[in-house]
């Protein structure tokens, strides 16, 4: 399960993001884009956090996953899809000439601090 060695990341990705911007407050939330054509799959990626946030900076936080949706985009005909899994070609005239757009993101976006208490 690659997800194990991507929450890994994510939490070093966090603390780093905190020590370089001089933020020393607790983490609650962390936002994530996992495109659908990313090849992660976002409930186990929710279990390795599980895991792995038990004693780390960003224990008891809450992550909140977004899935960015693909595009199939065809060159010849312009017929633009959303597309769930990897096209070979347009679902409009059956054309190769295609691009796929989107869907492949696996993103941090932000990672929300409580709030200090002044």
């Amino acid at each position: 399960m690659h997800e194990l060695a991507i929450v890994e990341a994510l939490i070093e990705q966090v603390d780093r993001e905190l020590h370089r911007a001089g933020q020393t407050g607790r983490v609650v939330e962390l936002n994530l884009a996992v495109g659908r054509l990313s090849g992660v799959h976002s409930g186990s990626l929710r279990f390795a956090f599980e895991l792995l946030s038990p004693g780390s900076v960003v224990e008891g936080a809450a992550m909140n996953i977004s899935e960015p949706p693909a595009t199939c985009r065809c060159r010849d005909c312009g017929h633009s899809e959303p597309i769930d899994e990897l096209a070979a070609q347009c679902p409009s005239c059956g054309s190769g000439n295609i691009v796929i757009e989107g869907g492949r993101e696996l993103t941090l976006d932000s990672i929300e601090l409580e709030p200090n208490e002044s």
